[in-house]
């Protein structure tokens, strides 16, 4: 495996990232998690244009569907302590450096959010890292799940209309981490918190009830679903606990239940980056941590040597990874090294 990198940007605390389709280009976003811009690149690194330039704090965005370069943003979310004023905006291409931003509804502490869509309808579902607080530190009140239908036609939400939420489970402490999970034919969220991980899954139809499967009862910051060891069970890979320097892989036995069979050897201080999925025709997971060694690395399984770990980097920090197949068909990893303000490409060819 050869991993090339090419940093494309140095971005004050770079943090959120997403694919963008706009004006028929395969793009991407990022931005920054303090008072700082949001720049959009080609998938060749090239910055195209910048998004804009302030409030930032920046947690998640996510493409509108269908919507030419229209997408959702977190804004204001500034640290767990800083949070209270945040808000998830719609952001729509006008001209060269030039978005209308508005905002769809207001939702304090919202740390991650995503658009899921069974049966024809689509949803928001919120994710918000605790309730409220009264002084540094405090986490007396735990975070909730909100969820949404999501209209196609999204023009007339701004600050004094707003979409309105309906409340999905309360409870979650620290609730952190978030991981689109498709099913066969429709979409679901893997949402994790103190309590553990659980699965959130669309109403059958538009009004129904939301079913929600608790997977773990582990406290967990992030995790993914994905079948490492091409068995046909999808595996749970965790980061613990919130922040924390634990990780570990579970295998779902035949009971159902989830049993740990692999865990890192030392400990990674301040996880916080997490992807999953096919790289180089295999199913891998990578991971950065913001403390310590502050090491990206990536996990694979073989049949002969088991779960593996390679650095890809070092020293550098990523809050948060993004890959893509490119035009020449090579995987692309994409970084927000936060603690070095450093935004990077890695390209991963045999």
């Amino acid at each position: 495996m050869k991993i090339t990198k090419k940093v494309i940007s140095n971005l004050t605390k770079c943090y959120a990232m997403s694919e963008l389709s706009y004006q028929g280009e395969h793009c991407f976003l990022v931005a920054a998690e303090k008072h700082d811009p949001c720049y959009l690149f080609n998938e060749a690194g090239e910055q195209l244009e910048t998004v804009w330039t302030e409030p930032g704090g920046v947690m998640t965005m996510t493409p509108v569907p269908g919507g030419d370069g229209a997408f959702l943003a977190t804004h204001q979310f500034y640290s767990p302590n800083d949070s209270a004023e945040a808000k998830i905006v719609i952001a729509t291409p006008i001209a060269k450096d030039h978005w209308e931003i508005r905002t769809l509804v207001d939702a304090p502490f919202v740390h991650r959010f995503g658009i899921l869509e069974r049966n024809g309808v689509r949803y928001l579902i919120v994710c918000c890292l605790k309730s409220g607080h009264t002084y540094k530190e405090d986490w007396s009140m735990p975070g909730r799940v909100f969820a949404a239908v999501l209209p196609e036609d999204l023009s007339g939400y701004n600050e004094q209309n707003q979409l309105a939420l309906t409340e999905l489970k309360t409870g979650m402490l620290k609730n952190h981490g978030y991981c689109l999970v498709p099913e066969q034919d429709y979409t679901t969220a893997l949402v994790t918190c103190e309590q553990g991980v659980f699965q959130f899954v669309p109403p059958i139809t538009e009004g129904g009830e939301w079913e929600i499967r608790p997977l773990l009862d582990v406290p967990t910051s992030d995790a993914v679903l994905c079948d490492f060891d091409g068995d046909g069970k999808l595996e749970l890979g965790c980061m613990s606990p919130f922040h924390g320097d634990q990780l570990a892989i579970y295998h779902l036995d035949e009971a159902g239940v989830y049993q740990k069979v692999w865990e890192y050897a030392e400990p990674a201080e301040f996880l916080h980056a997490i992807w999953a999925g096919e790289l180089l025709g295999k199913q891998v997971w990578i991971v950065g941590h913001r403390k310590g060694k502050r090491n990206t690395m990536m996990i694979c399984y073989d049949a002969e040597h088991g779960y593996t770990v390679h650095i890809m980097d070092e020293n550098v920090g990523a809050a948060n990874v993004l890959h893509f197949v490119n035009a020449q068909g090579q995987d692309v990893i994409v970084a927000t090294n936060r603690e070095i303000d450093e935004v990077a490409m890695y390209t991963v060819t045999e």
